[in-house]
């Protein structure tokens, strides 16, 4: 029996990076379309959130089972329940791909802003942002999991300077009002999917040492009108 739960563990592990790296490629395929303005790029985002949306039932159902039927001690019981949350977290950011592709489809139709280097970098940082937590979570490293909390600070830096720069533009060029709106919830949307990483990365320091570290930069952003 005790075999066989630690093999549902392997699998459940798994599926979870499954899951986590087709959330990764949705994001660098909305990024791309956006700062290449290859709008054919949003079907690959499509087809990724498809096998996002069937991973996080298949996870659920699997975390359900072994909670009901395998009465897991309590150090499984705390990373199935983490599971249960972080795979929230990862359906989440497939929408939010999803939502920062439609609204790049728009953008490409529209005169360009040339903030193409300030949106690469942003969405370069997200993205391992969301790789390096899920390799967290694996390896229960509490370390890299920090780290992740700092790096979306920096994130937060990149979408308040994206926005300050396209709010002033569209008050001096009302031609480029439209193509400035599409940016604005693109760099949003790049926003909450940092969010959602920190979020795993909490749960893997709560799952490794029992401290709850949650809403503490929640609290900062408040402060700061973030």
């Amino acid at each position: 029996m005790t075999r066989h739960f630690d093999l549902e563990l392997k699998d459940l592990k798994s599926l979870l990076l499954k899951m986590g790296g087709y959330v990764e490629k949705s994001i660098e395929q909305a990024s791309l379309l956006v700062i290449r303005r290859e709008p054919w790029r949003f079907r690959e985002v499509q087809a990724s959130e498809i096998e996002i949306n069937l991973l996080n039932k298949e996870v659920d159902h699997l975390c359900f089972c072994l909670l009901a039927k395998q009465a897991p001690v309590a150090k499984d019981l705390r990373f199935i329940l983490a599971v249960v949350k972080i795979n929230v977290d990862l359906e989440r950011m497939g929408d939010q791909a999803v939502n920062i592709g439609y609204a790049g489809v728009d953008y490409v139709r529209r005169p360009m802003i040339n903030i193409t280097q300030e949106m690469s970098d942003m969405t370069e940082r997200v993205r391992l942002m969301v790789r390096d937590s899920l390799d967290a979570l694996v390896n229960r490293d509490v370390e890299l999991s920090r780290l992740i909390l700092e790096r979306d600070e920096i994130v937060d830096q990149y979408k308040a300077r994206l926005l300050d720069y396209l709010q002033d533009l569209m008050v001096h060029d009302r031609t480029l009002v439209e193509s400035a709106l599409d940016l604005i919830m693109i760099a949003r949307n790049m926003e909450r999917l940092a969010d959602h990483a920190t979020n795993i990365a909490e749960e893997v320091i709560f799952l490794a040492t029992g401290e709850d570290v949650r809403h503490k930069g929640a609290r900062l952003k408040e402060v700061n009108g973030g």
